[in-house]
């Protein structure tokens, strides 16, 4: 006989695994389709598990009592969710029925044989609807009766495929039935030979169904199987009887989000994806094999659910036991991102099905009155710990989980010496009768052990964009070829997230504008300046000339009604962020878009968003000022109407998750880590987002591509941090002799026995005018190394398995001496320049847009650098007319031939030709100006055609580029309305 190759031989070999490995073969005439019940099957279990209630609720004949029974069963499932109701079970009159028995303690007989009766079914070709009779389900799966999930099964032999089985629920599902409703089944699966999609939620056509897929050479899909089928994982595995268990007990369950504004609750049925799946559960494993002292670095991208991952593996750490004790104590969550603290804390509190063992620590004391008090995860942001640590003492033998969020090298210094000391218990100690040198080194000693990883604790680091000290830190070491390579424990990479769609491709349209000024010289003299610094104070004084401000803000926002609005984007919702390189070209900035939004009627608005009380124009203001609202409204206020652009100075660009935000307007120059950030606030999904747009008025491709390269797969370090470098740096340091061993000793031993601050800077003043005494040249060197060590020596010491005393005194004495060295002289030659020039013409050019690609392969960062400061350079003077020319020859560069007559046609010769059109004329003399600007454009479009035969590359350019068809309305409309208003001479 042939194979069976159809979708009915899928549905076999599916159904025929889940039978050898555990499950009960289901009857489709056995399931009660008023209640969503499969009455054999739950009859079966209550009658094996408590005999006595089969009686009280007559569920062996179609009486009154079992009906009553049966409508309050449906009506808590509705109400709770199934997966509540088998947790807990159901109250019924006096009775109360256990549903299902979950996962035994080891040791528990009791316990075991109870979970050994729950009954696991699957029932094939389930038809399931009161009044489509028909329609069939291929796949249900029950457990004690009780429908969890449903599956529809295509095979691409014959042509159908998983996109086809999410098609039928879209299409033919109606969410209505009984059994589709909100938490009547925890997920329904699209299934076929090759991928796995799920569905918590059934809305119809806006049904969002996402991948449960493996993943493939770091992207979308499923490795091939070389004992079968991609998908057979999803049987032989996830839906093993004790891995389902595991997941309706600590994964999946009904969660409510509280509308901020109107206190609305909005259910949601969560189910894992795989690879949070997958974490979750190797973390735990490899936790409880090896107890506390480890280190874990999770590299996973935006989009991948972090808060989730997090929030189930740490009501999880709480209860995992090795050798019958727990793993640890208490766990820690540090987020550094204020926004996602709520969103955390709450996510954490729905999942621990304690409520009372999760306190949220915001001030001092806050986590040792927790710990005391019973409490088994306290969470924090790193901004507070700091302060709540100063007042913890904490026994040595409590072993701590330290769950960080987004994990940065800020991890790697002072904040995790303070967070070590104070979970190791190292604090004043001593006698005050023991020797003075005694007690001091005994200090020193604390000190160093504090830098430690604690043996005592674990650290789960979570972060898409793993820096190299980041690495370092928390990644697996890996030897090989005379390195140690550090590579993360988990990935789960931004080119994953891309394919299946989690999140949007944020280099799928990057679009340049490339800027074109002219400078001219203002002054008779022609006076010397430092070419290098003054390109770039000539670059940043037209960028953000009010001219080109009010330019680039009309682009802006002549783009996103024409591009985005006009297109529907985000099903109409769409919103942009404008992202600038300071507070002040930030205000700049919203009040030219608020400005022009105004000009053309626009139904839209602006918020402006950064931090403190800026001056502006003489006058102190605030996001509440110019907003009009608190800036704690702000998140808020994006996503409601009329507020479409979100303009920022260094607010917003890490951490905010807003799906609507669908481009992006960037005005700063962003490279490496900042610019994957900034960029990937865009990315985040939405059921009608379906492509992202960037339009970047400073940035090269190249960059853009480079910078998001490091993060696309897997981050790898090449090797570790040499610590002979440290003893190279020290040798340079000693041997410039701004310092003697004695001071050092001296200065430390003041410090750490607690003398007053002026004997500290008796020593540190001395140094300094030792400092004084160097040249310029030794002074760069000096001042540079000394940083290099502080730094390095601050996130090396976590790491070495020994301490170095003389390492520890070095970096406590640089600490007090380096603030102390004035900055080596260093003359401004570039200083007046703006005072000399002016800019005579200003044009943004907006570019083709580019699909960048990125390198699929892993990326390797280099090790921590370790080298102190360079040498000044010297400057390069230069005459001012030739700065401004080279200026002007790298960025006024007009792209045509024979610039010179063009310009001459467009500011001469046009604007006569314009101000002789009769019907202009007309307007002139009897309309406003804004109906003279109507007629003027459309006098210059009669110009522009009757002198296209002599000029087509100026008419091409007006008729395809809108950027400069609207720079030259506006310049030869100035000209022309200027001229015909001007008052007559005397």
């Amino acid at each position: 006989m042939p194979s069976d190759t159809t979708e009915k031989g899928l549905e076999n070999l599916m159904v025929g695994s889940l039978t050898a490995n555990g499950w009960l073969l289901g009857s489709p005439q056995d399931y009660a389709r008023e209640y969503a019940v499969d009455l054999e099957q739950f009859t079966a279990f209550v009658e094996a598990t408590q005999p006595a209630l089969v009686e009280a609720f007559d569920l062996r004949s179609a009486s009154p009592a079992r009906h009553k029974f049966l409508s309050r069963l449906q009506g808590e499932v509705t109400r709770r969710g199934v997966v509540d109701v088998l947790r807990h079970g159901i109250n019924h009159g006096p009775h109360h029925l256990d549903l299902f028995y979950g996962t035994p303690t080891p040791g528990n007989t009791r316990a075991a044989a109870l979970n050994a009766l729950n009954r696991f079914s699957v029932t094939r070709q389930l038809r399931y609807s009161r009044n489509e009779t028909a329609l069939a389900l291929d796949v249900v799966l029950f457990i004690n009766g009780l429908p969890v999930a449903t599956m529809e099964l295509k095979n691409s032999l014959t042509r159908q495929t998983v996109a086809d089985a999410v098609e039928q629920y879209r299409r033919d599902r109606d969410p209505r039935e009984l059994l589709f409703g909100l938490g009547r089944c925890v997920a329904h699966f699209a299934v076929d030979d090759a991928e796995v999609r799920f569905c918590t939620e059934l809305k119809g056509k806006a049904s969002w169904f996402l991948p449960f897929n493996r993943g493939w050479n770091d992207g979308a899909g499923n490795p091939p199987n070389p004992a079968g089928l991609k998908t057979a994982y999803f049987w032989e595995q996830i839906l093993k009887p004790e891995r389902l268990t595991d997941i309706l007990e600590n994964y999946a369950q009904i969660v409510e989000v509280e509308h901020p504004k109107t206190k609305k609750r909005r259910r949601t049925q969560v189910f894992p994806r795989y690879h949070q799946l997958d974490v979750v559960r190797r973390l735990l494993a490899h936790a409880g094999e090896h107890g506390a002292g480890q280190r874990y670095l999770i590299q996973h991208s935006a989009g991948s659910g972090k808060s989730n991952s997090i929030a189930w593996l740490a009501h999880q750490l709480v209860g995992l036991e090795r050798e019958g004790q727990p793993v640890f104590d208490s766990v820690v969550v540090v987020t550094d991102r204020r926004i996602l603290d709520k969103q955390i804390r709450d996510t954490i509190r729905q999942f621990a099905q304690v409520g009372a063992t999760v306190g949220h620590a915001e001030r001092s004391g806050d986590l040792r009155s927790f710990l005391q008090s019973g409490k088994k995860i306290i969470i924090t942001t790193v901004q507070k710990f700091p302060f709540i640590l100063d007042e913890i003492s904490l026994e040595g033998a409590r072993r701590f989980a330290i769950l960080i969020d987004e994990a940065h090298s800020s991890q790697s210094g002072r904040s995790a010496a303070a967070m070590n000391e104070a979970m190791s218990g190292a604090g004043p100690q001593g006698d005050a009768q023991d020797d003075p040198e005694d007690v001091i080194n005994d200090a020193l000693e604390r000190r160093m052990q504090a830098r430690k990883m604690l043996p005592n604790a674990s650290y789960f680091a979570f972060t898409a964009t793993p820096k190299n000290k980041t690495l370092e830190t928390f990644g697996e070491a890996v030897p090989g070829g005379g390195k140690v390579a550090h590579r993360p424990f988990h990935v789960y990479s931004m080119k994953q997230a891309i394919q299946e769609g989690f999140i949007q491709d944020v280099l799928q349209n990057f679009t340049p504008v490339g800027s074109y000024y002219r400078l001219v010289k203002k002054v008779e003299s022609d006076p010397e300046f430092d070419s290098k610094r003054a390109q770039k104070k000539l670059r940043a004084y037209v960028e953000g000339h009010d001219h080109a401000i009010r330019v680039k803000a009309e682009i802006m926002v002549d783009h996103f009604h024409e591009q985005v609005i006009a297109l529907q984007k985000v099903g109409g919702q769409a919103r942009a962020m404008v992202v600038t390189g300071s507070i002040q070209k930030a205000i700049e900035y919203f009040h030219a878009v608020k400005a022009y939004l105004e000009q053309r009627k626009s139904p839209y608005r602006a918020i402006v968003a950064f931090s403190g009380e800026p001056e502006y124009r003489g006058a102190k203001v605030t996001e509440a000022s110019l907003n009009g609202f608190p800036s704690v409204e702000i998140p808020d206020r994006i996503r409601e109407d009329p507020y479409r652009f979100l303009v920022c100075a260094d607010k917003f660009q890490t951490g905010y998750d807003e799906p609507l935000l669908h481009t992006m307007y960037v005005d700063k120059p962003l490279a490496g880590i900042k610019a994957v950030q900034t960029l990937s606030r865009l990315n985040r999904a939405h059921p009608q987002k379906h492509d992202v747009f960037v339009l970047d008025f400073q940035n090269s491709t190249e960059v853009i591509q480079q910078s998001f390269e490091d993060y696309y797969r897997a981050t790898v370090l090449s090797d570790e941090t040499d610590p002979n470098m440290l003893h190279d740096l020290k040798a340079d340091l000693d041997g410039v002799q701004v310092y003697s061993p004695g001071q050092v000793d001296e200065l430390v031993e003041l410090y750490l026995g607690g003398a007053a601050r002026d004997q500290l800077d008796r020593i540190l003043d001395a140094c300094v005018a030792t400092y004084n005494e160097l040249d310029e040249d030794g002074q760069v060197a000096f001042k540079g190394g000394a940083k290099a060590f502080v730094r390095t020596y601050g996130f090396l010491a976590a790491l070495l398995p020994y301490t170095t005393a003389s390492w520890e005194k070095l970096s406590i004495f640089l600490n007090f001496l380096v603030p102390k060295l004035p900055a080596p002289a260093d003359p401004d030659l570039s200083r007046g320049i703006l005072e000399t020039i002016d800019m005579d013409s200003y044009r943004a050019e907006k570019q083709a847009v580019v699909q960048i690609q990125l390198a699929d392969a892993d990326a390797e960062l280099d090790p921590v650098p370790v080298a102190g400061g360079g040498a000044p350079v010297d400057p390069e003077l230069e005459r001012l007319s030739d700065i401004v020319k080279a200026f002007n020859d790298q960025f006024g560069n007009i792209p045509w031939t024979d610039a010179d007559r063009l310009h001459k046609l467009i500011t001469e010769d046009i604007p006569v030709l314009v101000s002789a059109d009769a019907a202009y004329q007309n307007a002139l003399k009897n309309s406003d100006k804004q109906n003279a600007r109507i007629e003027h454009n459309r006098a210059l479009s009669r110009v522009l055609v009757a002198l296209m035969k002599d000029n087509t590359q100026l008419f091409k350019q007006y008729s395809d580029n809108g950027s400069f068809q609207k720079w030259m309305q506006d310049t030869v409309f100035g000209l022309t309305y200027n001229e015909a208003h001007r008052p007559p001479r005397p």
